[in-house]
């Protein structure tokens, strides 16, 4: 399944709630950026992904082409765009009651920014009233968060979410794990590997770092009216019960 929603339609979406609550440049941070040393380190080594196009021989093989990501098909899957503007700047993959977004960025050369994002990600939630715990997981270091958020019902709760991220030369890819695959992480294991695979076009030309590597959608996308009813399996949530999606356009693959 292939679908297309404007971010700013989709307000309950996990995924897009924790967007909201920590937008990638958190303009708070970078208000306290004199006030306290970063340390950027070089970008750790990849040996299991995810891979630059120039570490793959065939991007497009068992890959789904959005242009600056190269996203890997598994069954079942549902994949979805998100929109900013006129732009498509992140995709999210959804397998059964688990989802992964994914968005890569311009980065330094020689400097890797996970850990000052890391720290930009959990002021954000925190500033929101959220809890967050930075452990060591599959993917390396990740924020483990209860991000808050407002349920269909109108009350407040907490979605959990797992934000990863790795280095790569002059990219950077931020993963944002929603559903069962973040409540249960030792259920994230196909998710994790989606991330570890996709491949990562930055192209040559010049951007400035943190700025959104924009995607596409594939050629042969064939788009169905908006309001089409989804399985309820594609559907996911947090252990608080579904989640709503706003408005989107959905395409069958």
């Amino acid at each position: 399944m292939f679908g297309r929603r404007n971010k700013k339609g989709a307000a309950e979406d996990a995924a897009g709630e924790a967007e909201q609550v920590v937008d990638f440049v958190d303009t708070e941070a970078d208000d306290e950026e004199g006030e306290r040393e970063r340390v950027r380190l070089e970008p750790e080594p990849r040996p299991d992904g995810p891979w630059d196009d120039s570490e793959v021989r065939d991007p497009a093989e068992g890959r789904v082409d959005l242009g600056g990501l190269f996203v890997p098909g598994v069954d079942g899957m549902e994949l979805r765009v998100e929109v900013a503007g006129d732009a498509i700047v992140a995709a999210t993959v959804v397998l059964r009651d688990s989802a992964i977004q994914l968005q890569a960025f311009a980065a330094p050369k020689r400097e890797g920014i996970w850990g000052e994002v890391r720290e930009e990600i959990g002021s954000g939630i925190t500033q929101q009233g959220g809890i967050i715990d930075e452990v060591e997981g599959p993917l390396g270091w990740e924020l483990r968060a209860q991000v808050p958020v407002q349920l269909p019902d109108g009350t407040g709760g907490f979605q959990v979410v797992r934000f990863v991220g790795v280095d790569g030369p002059r990219w950077f890819l931020r993963g944002v794990i929603s559903g069962q695959g973040a409540v249960q992480p030792q259920a994230a294991g196909l998710l994790e590997q989606i991330f570890r695979d996709t491949v990562v076009v930055r192209g040559e030309g010049p951007m400035a770092p943190r700025d959104p590597i924009v995607l596409k959608l594939p050629d042969d996308a064939q788009m169905m009216p908006e309001g089409v009813q989804q399985e309820e399996g594609s559907r996911f949530s947090g252990g608080m019960g579904q989640l709503q999606r706003g408005p989107e356009i959905t395409e069958v693959r």
